[in-house]
């Protein structure tokens, strides 16, 4: 082989081992930036203040039915006609993907308790799937629900004035976002459920990985 031809050889595999280390090292810095970034413990938000609400079956449910047990929340209310069942199927989605061997719990709560009763719930909470030993929807008195829902978990719910609706159905402003709760009450994960450039897919693992982060913990 001539020697212009092996210097062209040389500079070929020269340019390919170069392609390939920098396909290697973007790589491990990946590896190494997302074993940073799921070694850090998650932050304490807020602490859940205890409550005393009713759940779909008509049964009162408390703090202490969550205590050592990660938790999702979030709050609809069920003639809700906008992201509300968006959110509840979001909702079921994470039923479904939580292993087997989790014991998390999913938390529902209604911005509107007057029509919102427990068999109002019970039915709706049937027509998207849930089961009811996983999936608690709650409901109470108005104060009762915004002291766990703006106080501890900080989701905001705001009733709409007559002049401000748009729609017999259009009765409140209330928060689209999915909270984690950790096994002591304490609020660990905020995440946005949907809008523009957010990925439902994304979402859902992301709230998946902190809940079984938050189960490793002690």
């Amino acid at each position: 082989m001539n020697k212009p031809l092996r210097k062209i050889e040389w500079l070929v595999w020269g340019g390919l081992f170069m392609v390939i280390a920098t396909i290697l090292l973007a790589f491990l810095l990946s590896v190494l930036r997302y074993r940073t970034a799921t070694s850090q413990p998650l932050p304490i938000l807020a602490e859940v203040a205890d409550f005393n609400l009713t759940n779909q079956q008509g049964q009162v449910f408390t703090l202490a039915n969550l205590r050592g047990q990660v938790w999702v929340a979030d709050i609809i209310f069920t003639r809700c006609a906008g992201p509300c069942p968006r959110m509840t199927r979001q909702m079921k989605e994470l039923q479904d993907a939580l292993p087997p061997t989790s014991k998390a719990r999913l938390v529902t709560l209604t911005t509107d308790p007057v029509f919102d009763t427990p068999h109002v719930l019970r039915l709706y909470s049937e027509r998207f799937g849930a089961n009811p030993e996983r999936w608690t929807f709650l409901t109470g008195s108005k104060d009762q629900i915004a002291r766990l829902a703006t106080s501890s978990l900080k989701l905001t719910a705001v009733e709409k004035t007559p002049a401000e609706r748009e729609s017999p159905e259009d009765l409140f402003i209330h928060s689209t976002i999915f909270v984690v709760v950790d096994k002591q009450g304490r609020l660990r994960g905020v995440f946005e459920s949907g809008g523009e450039g957010i990925d439902p897919l994304s979402v859902k693992a992301k709230i998946i990985s902190t809940v079984k982060r938050l189960e490793k913990e002690s």
